[in-house]
């Protein structure tokens, strides 16, 4: 049923705590491949008198950005043993959620697992959620895995 599943990473513990949910998946389900994603977004443009780097700086730091992205997902992907299963590591840069999305259209993800707050009223109004987002646009079944630490109605 799920041969690829997409697991967007930003580095926090919040969203490391699907590797449980994403590795009993993994096993119970044959899943051939877990892509380990991470966004990085890019650097906006300032309004005003604001000072702004020069093109060739805004390279170097998207690209610094890029590599320590990089660096983390293949320590984590060192972490992990999932028998049989190829894991692999990707970073994109835009809009993190579209960016998922639109990953997840491209690659033929049949299941994304993505970690979430579950915040309501104003600070997920004033925050937005990713994973709402993705929720919303992804074509894919979306599971949503709140931290082990999560207060029930809150």
């Amino acid at each position: 049923m799920y041969q690829k599943i997409l697991v967007p990473m930003d580095g926090s513990k919040l969203a490391e705590c699907v590797l449980p949910h994403v590795e009993a998946i993994a096993k119970g389900c044959n899943v051939s491949n877990v892509i380990f994603v991470r966004v990085v977004e890019p650097m906006l443009r300032p309004t005003g008198d604001d000072y702004f780097p020069l093109e060739e700086d805004r390279e170097l730091f998207k690209l610094d950005r890029r590599a320590v992205a990089d660096d983390y997902l293949n320590r984590l992907v060192s972490r992990l043993k999932y028998d049989g299963v190829k894991l692999h590591t990707e970073v994109i840069v835009g809009k993190v959620a579209e960016s998922l999305v639109d990953y997840a259209e491209k690659n033929d993800i049949d299941l994304i697992v993505i970690a979430t707050h579950g915040r309501s009223g104003v600070s997920r109004w004033v925050r937005g959620s990713v994973a709402d987002r993705i929720l919303h646009f992804a074509c894919a079944p979306v599971l949503m895995v709140r931290p082990p630490e999560c207060i029930p109605g809150i």
